[in-house]
């Protein structure tokens, strides 16, 4: 019997804890960034992300377009993390029944679309339903010969990430504050961009082990720790992040929607300077290790172990 993945801590990973002991039997491998379902010589990658207003975004902070974008965007770097070869979109689009208007539906919509077109996909239909609030659920659908899931790193391995962290939570403290953040701060939050190029790039290069960076770089390793059943230490000097921000408030910047990934350990900076030029410019940064231990996270400082950093949880939020 197949069985879901270890997940990293968490209240709400301790509730996914729980459905997984309910399901038994009834559940397949879940816990990775996508159900895959092997179809003859392909594999289906599927995976469903909701985003709520007042949890995910304002509708005072982002316009209709970017909201669909960044609602797409989220779920289309799930099928990245698996390196996946996007297909398409199913969307649920709750809208508030105060709205009385069309435009508010086809302003979201429209940046669904524009988002999945950007990495070949497509619209492929949907449910529209009146609510209390704007919900934007997107379940993407996609192709990939071979996943890389989060279990599959070793011992010996090193652990890399794509970009530079820190824009989005910093965006999100400047709105919270009431402050319009900065333009590149801000296009951060409000249109990420799906690393779906990265993730096969690396699925080709012998990525063992991959997740997109959704909670937070130190949170996001523990899950790969836990499924890899291996510890991670990273040195927190060696985080790449946006100008102006500390590696340890990057360290803990959820929605960045980058990609950590473990490589063998002859994977070097030769290749890091290839992947960067077939991927637009984008870095690719040697932040730690795998090694033999409990399968936990330790984030270093020049060598010396230093205080853990907190990731996103819905249930430690009001």
């Amino acid at each position: 019997m197949t069985k879901p993945l270890a997940l990293g801590a968490g209240a709400e990973f301790d509730r996914l804890r729980a459905v997984f002991a309910t399901l038994g039997a009834r559940a397949g491998a879940l816990g990775d960034d996508c159900a895959l379902v092997r179809l003859g010589k392909t594999t289906l990658a599927a995976s469903i992300d909701a985003s709520l207003e007042g949890v995910h975004f304002r509708t005072e902070w982002l316009s209709y377009y970017e909201i669909g974008w960044r609602a797409t965007a989220g779920a289309l770097s799930d099928l990245a993390a698996d390196a996946a070869r996007p297909i398409g979109v199913l969307v649920s689009l709750g809208i508030p029944g105060t709205e009385r208007r069309g435009d508010t539906a086809a302003g979201i919509m429209e940046g669904v679309g524009a988002a999945v077109q950007s990495v070949g996909g497509k619209v492929l239909g949907g449910d529209l339903i009146r609510s209390d609030r704007y919900l934007v659920d997107v379940c993407v659908l996609g192709t990939v010969e071979r996943p890389v899931e989060r279990r599959g790193a070793r011992a010996g391995d090193l652990i890399w990430v794509t970009g530079r962290l820190g824009a989005s939570a910093r965006a999100l403290a400047e709105f919270q504050a009431g402050r319009e953040p900065e333009p590149a701060l801000r296009a951060r939050f409000a249109r990420p961009e799906p690393r779906i190029r990265a993730g096969r790039w690396l699925a080709r290069r012998g990525a063992r082990a991959m997740i997109d960076v959704s909670d937070g770089l130190a949170a996001d390793a523990g899950h790969l720790a836990a499924a890899s059943r291996v510890r991670i230490d990273i040195d927190l000097e060696r985080i790449p992040s946006h100008p102006g921000i500390a590696p340890r408030e990057a360290a803990g910047s959820g929605e960045e929607y980058e990609l950590l990934v473990a490589l063998p350990a002859s994977f070097g900076e030769r290749a890091a300077r290839a992947f960067s030029r077939a991927c637009g410019g984008l870095p690719l940064t040697c932040i730690g290790r795998c090694v033999r231990g409990a399968a936990e996270v330790r984030l270093l400082e020049r060598g010396s172990r230093v205080a853990p950093v907190a990731g996103y949880d819905h249930f430690l939020r009001s």
